[in-house]
């Protein structure tokens, strides 16, 4: 899927001098990034899921621990 990014000057600047020292596009570097914010975002959710089925699976055993 194509689509525009915009950036403002700064941070294309930014990611040009970035891509350059890696050696690789301006368009692989921002790819990059995407594909690690979604897995970092995916890994947060999971985080949260497994929290609120701990909280609710011990949710006595908590209760009487704050007690």
């Amino acid at each position: 899927m194509a689509m525009t990014l915009r950036l403002s000057k700064t941070e294309q600047q930014q990611l040009k001098r970035a891509a350059k020292a890696c050696g690789i596009s301006m368009q692989d570097a921002a790819r990059t990034a995407v594909r690690e914010w979604v897995i970092q975002v995916d890994h947060n959710s999971r985080i949260d899921d497994a929290a609120e089925l701990i909280m609710k699976v011990h949710a006595d055993a908590l209760r009487r621990l704050g007690e």
